[in-house]
């Protein structure tokens, strides 16, 4: 890694002015940059050219730094590992929605590579420092924040600000650099600082909270001492090759963006709670039916939230879409707090047959607040109740596992976040539960390899059946999408699932990699990778790729996921498989009566997908598709 130092003290020392590559297109800042907690140490290196056109950015980036820098063998708690936070070329662009941040490090709850993604104004604020990527190294000796600006960055002590929710943790950071909201904070809360092991970090911001929810990086961060990353806002402005070209396909694409996200303008992604139930395919009482009746399923809806408790709609930075809503309910003592999403509502209500919506909200809130993956939380209390119901707990374990506890559900959360009473056995997730309970308890498992599912059914949804099993992330909703497959005039079957799956999963990482918002890419420009994209990315940086190419950067970061997997022993043919209950109990009742993935169906399936990738038989890329993407260089991870 070829570097140039920066003075710790005073944030560092002035940045050049002169692009570090002439060949970069200079809709990139063109740096990253390395912050040594141990010591104290900031260094920068050049992003290659050669990079940014193989991994483009975000996504592509943290899973190099990750493969770069975190040796196979570090546990997710070694100060070896990284959290890297990376920003896109399109990042304060005029490209609708690329307000999305991603987080790579290796995840404590499935032991490999894992990127979140979050919204708000902390991204954009990252890209005008110019860095596209900051990667936090080693352990700080004692309780800290990290600021970074376009001058570099400097670590500040944080015993202050130790036990504070992650509201408070931004507030006070602001407070403390003295320039408000011109400081854009992310902050772990009690559960990072006891590394819940699904402690997610969230971002306040003047517009709304960005939040990246699963997988643990907030687990990780309070694992090296940093109980908040804040930027500060810099001078960097992404040039545009052909700006006039990139505006005016932008302009094209509004109009069609605001009529499909016409729901999500309304009510936020908590508005798929009804359809999705209609379907039948809506997980209750920890999946064990996916369907409760019409009435039950509106109690916790996002038009019932609309009604009764949204106070104003709220918004990323450069969106029009408002999918953010803020509610206040007053019984509960929540005041504008972020609304719960569709997920949540599947872990913290469905999951756990809990209609209560003033005590859900507050759940959520708590999540929030405290620093918890709400899917993972849910999904994991869901397990511990039907293991409650079926006898492999009972109350003297904890007076609050029966299906159904609404209050008792607060109280775990509470319990959780800082590792008391039972919360301490439900702060490692339900896969680690399992394996201490012992007997049949991996049956009532709702997860893969090591991850609790969100919301999107692997018995009802064939693309999901293989999606969720190759995933690099586990039972993530993001690395395959169930948008097509939802209402789809194609049935999705085990015969054209495996492509699909691939596939999707290029488009995301190559979304993530941009990086733009999920829903807007989805409402506004494609569900699969087409030429618009390619277009707006050789509008932006002057390039000349074909849409295969724009596809295959997708195919490249997913592959170079799969290869950090592999390296670690967590990827493999057997680890490649769904839980018990997917694979062995049909959905019992409810429109999508019947559906399930037999064990049969998905070794074909593998095999299908393994052959479509270029992986071996035992799911490993082959050094053929190594050479064909450009990845030879990591060929000695797998």
């Amino acid at each position: 890694m070829v570097v140039r130092a920066v003075d710790a003290g005073g944030c560092g020392g002035q940045r050049g002015t002169e692009p570090v590559t002439d060949a970069l297109p200079p809709v990139y800042g063109g740096e990253v940059l390395h912050i040594h907690l141990d010591t104290g140490a900031v260094e920068t290196e050049p992003i290659a050219p050669a990079d940014a056109r193989r991994f483009l950015g975000g996504n592509g980036l943290v899973a190099k730094a990750v493969a770069d820098h975190v040796p196979p063998a570090a546990d997710p708690f070694d100060p070896e590992n990284v959290v890297a936070f990376g920003v896109g070329p399109l990042n304060a662009t005029p490209f609708q929605s690329t307000s999305r941040g991603v987080v790579g490090f290796v995840s404590p709850m499935t032991n490999g590579f894992f990127d979140s993604t979050f919204g708000g104004t902390f991204p954009r604020a990252q890209k005008t420092t110019g860095f596209e990527l900051v990667v936090l190294h080693g352990r700080a000796p004692d309780s800290s924040y990290v600021v970074v600006s376009e001058d570099g960055a400097r670590i500040e002590p944080a015993d202050d600000l130790v036990g504070l929710d992650t509201y408070e943790t931004c507030s006070s950071v602001r407070d403390l650099e003295g320039v408000g909201h011109d400081t854009h904070v992310i902050a772990t809360g009690p559960a990072g600082e006891h590394q819940v092991r699904y402690a997610c970090l969230l971002h306040e911001s003047k517009l709304r909270e960005g939040v990246a929810g699963r997988g643990g990086a907030g687990a990780v961060l309070g694992s090296k001492n940093v109980k908040a990353v804040a930027i500060r806002e810099g001078s960097f402005e992404p040039e545009i090759a052909r700006n006039d070209d990139l505006r005016e396909l932008t302009a094209s694409r509004m109009a069609p963006l605001m009529q499909e996200t016409t729901m999500l303008q309304n009510y936020g992604t908590a508005g798929l709670v009804n359809p999705i139930n209609e379907m039948g395919k809506l997980g209750q009482r920890n999946n064990q039916t996916e369907q409760t009746d019409a009435a039950t399923a509106e109690q916790v809806s996002g038009e019932t939230l609309r009604e009764a408790y949204v106070t104003e709609d709220t918004t990323c930075a450069n969106c029009a879409v408002r999918c953010g809503k803020h509610v206040t309910v007053e019984s509960e003592g929540v005041t504008d707090g972020k609304i719960p999403e569709f997920e949540s509502l599947f872990g913290t209500a469905t999951m756990q047959d809990v209609y209560d919506l003033p005590r859900v909200v507050k759940v959520n809130d708590l999540c929030d607040r405290l620093g918890m993956d709400t899917i993972s939380f849910g999904v994991t209390v869901a397990f511990a109740r039907e293991c409650f119901e079926k006898g492999l707990l009972s109350e003297a374990d904890s007076p609050h596992l029966a299906f159904g506890d609404a209050d008792g559900l607060v109280e775990l959360t509470r319990q959780t976040a800082h590792r008391e009473g039972f919360g301490d056995r439900l702060a490692d997730g339900s896969f680690a539960l399992a394996r201490d309970l012992g007997g049949e308890a991996d049956k009532y498992l709702h997860g893969s390899k090591g991850l609790e599912f969100a919301a999107h059914s692997p018995r009802g949804l064939k693309g999901m059946s293989i999606g969720y099993a190759t995933a690099t992330r586990g039972g993530s909703h993001h690395d395959t999408r169930p948008t097509l497959q939802y209402g789809s005039e194609e049935p999705f079957t085990p015969e054209n699932s495996p492509e699909f799956a691939a596939r999707s999963q290029h488009f995301t990482a190559l979304g993530d990699s941009l990086t733009q918002c999920r829903f807007v890419s989805e409402g506004g420009w494609g569900k699969t990778v087409n030429d618009r994209y390619r277009d707006v990315i050789n509008h932006a940086t002057g390039w000349s790729l074909s849409t295969g190419d724009v596809e295959a950067i997708g195919e490249r970061v997913y592959n170079l996921e799969r290869l950090i997997n592999v390296s670690r022993g967590v990827a493999s043919r057997e680890a490649d498989t769904l839980p018990h209950r997917v694979m062995h109990e049909p959905i019992p009742d409810g429109p999508s009566q019947g559906m399930y993935c037999p064990p049969e169906e998905l070794e074909r399936m593998l095999d299908d997908y393994y052959a479509f990738r270029g992986w071996d038989d035992d799911g490993a890329p082959t050094s053929e598709t190594l050479d064909r993407l450009d990845l030879a260089e990591f060929a000695g991870l797998a």
